[in-house]
């Protein structure tokens, strides 16, 4: 797939480019960001471009991964990071971090919900997966927030830094965002489908 530019009443979701190397490179010095997600740590500048030059383009190449450079849509520095991984047939995951400066203004929220209405309408996806290691209660309450259900922990559910970790796990459905499946949901009896 080519990529694609997203917008929002805010934000613009575009493609890294190589020009974006000092500001992710600058944004994943933030101790946060290397502890709750799996950028690499110490974070350096060859880092930031292997992402911009061999993972961003291969993903979009492959259909495999989608990532997008977050900034305002009046202009403005890079706000964030946010990305789909495709983790089987019209399932897709959703990983994010946001810079340290950027954080509580509601920017991930509107960018988690832009890009999951995306993978509903123009991905096809059937279910939209968003996993923490738990205690990241930033990237939890963002998922909250966007609406996903959260459906428990996963033990040993995700390596970060070489490590099995414990993950919160949630998910997004199309019709919690009011819109059709490309397939029939038949929900358990003890979890009626939402109308």
């Amino acid at each position: 797939m080519e990529p694609i530019t997203l917008t929002t009443d805010r934000l613009r979701l575009r493609n890294f480019v190589p020009g974006d190397a000092d500001a992710v490179y600058e944004s994943c010095q933030d101790p946060d960001i290397r502890r709750w997600t799996v950028v690499p740590d110490p974070y350096t500048r060859q880092d930031a471009d292997f992402f911009l030059n061999r993972l961003v383009p291969d993903g979009w190449r492959e259909d495999s991964e989608y990532p997008f450079a977050v900034e305002p849509l009046a202009g403005g520095p890079l706000l964030a990071a946010i990305g789909l991984h495709s983790r089987d047939s019209g399932i897709w995951e959703v990983g994010f971090w946001l810079h340290k400066d950027h954080r509580g203004r509601g920017y991930m929220t509107e960018a988690v919900r832009a890009l999951a209405h995306w993978a509903f309408t123009g991905l096809g996806c059937t279910r939209l997966i968003w996993r923490a290691e738990v205690g990241n209660t930033g990237s939890r309450a963002v998922a909250e927030r966007v609406g996903f259900a959260l459906e428990g922990v996963q033990r040993a559910g995700l390596v970060n830094k070489g490590t099995l970790r414990d993950c919160w796990v949630g998910s997004l459905l199309p019709s919690d965002f009011g819109l059709p499946s490309p397939l029939p949901y038949l929900p358990s009896q003890d979890r009626p489908a939402k109308t």
